[in-house]
């Protein structure tokens, strides 16, 4: 079979569940104490590109009770309709923003910006979590903006990256690999560098495994056809 199609992705989602891992969002993993110590898994779905696909996903797992956050661009991926949708099954709907690399590196021109796509995100969805977009051809990395700023004061309560502990094992599909070769910035604090997780199968075994208590896993390429990306 295939990797990275949606046929997988059921797959793994099924690994979790029998395995006894409960799905979160960013936004649940933080604020739920007492789920976030049991044996547990952040799904987070960071929609670059085709958000057709994103609502494919939500769809899925909403058939098999499983609640993820969806991080969209703006304007890239801010379609309305499409966010409404998927805020309506369940899932978390939040802000992936790239505001220091739209400005070049302005700090105060980020925070504008980043102020202003806010705003226009709220007016569609509750946005309660925030996550940074790599901008892989921009020598920008947009967590630096909370060196100076500080999200909490825009009623934000969590930030993907910067708001996870230590003992959070982190994988994520950038690239389409879980390999991290082609990664530049998807990483939290270092973590999971050269783990040889090569395929989503690797990752399913991990899981089947009960190796680890939480798990946090990214993922941007999930098909549900040779031609529908993320």
């Amino acid at each position: 079979m295939l990797d990275f199609t949606l046929a997988k992705y059921k797959d793994l989602c099924l690994a979790m569940l029998d395995s006894g891992y409960t799905p979160l969002s960013v936004h649940s993993y933080l604020t739920d104490n007492k789920t976030a110590k049991n044996k547990t898994v952040v799904l987070r779905h960071d929609v670059d590109r085709k958000i057709n696909s994103a609502l494919k996903i939500a769809e899925l797992e909403n058939d098999l009770g499983v609640t993820s956050t969806y991080y969209f661009r703006y304007p890239y991926t801010f379609k309305p309709g499409i966010i409404e949708n998927i805020s309506r099954l369940g899932h978390e709907t939040g802000y992936h923003y790239e505001t220091l690399s739209k400005s070049n590196g302005d700090y105060a021109k980020a925070l504008a910006l980043f102020i202003n796509e806010l705003e226009e995100m709220r007016k569609v969805c509750p946005v309660n979590t925030i996550c940074m977009h790599g901008c892989a051809l921009s020598r920008h990395d947009n967590r630096d903006i909370w060196k100076i700023y500080d999200f909490r004061d825009f009623s934000i309560i969590g930030e993907a990256y910067l708001s996870f502990a230590q003992d959070v094992r982190y994988f994520t599909d950038t690239g389409r690999s879980w390999d991290s070769k082609h990664n530049i910035r998807d990483f939290m604090n270092g973590q999971n560098k050269g783990e040889l997780i090569n395929n989503t199968d690797n990752l399913i075994e991990l899981i089947r495994s009960g190796g680890t208590s939480t798990l946090y896993t990214q993922l941007s390429h999930i098909k549900n056809s040779p031609k529908a990306l993320i």
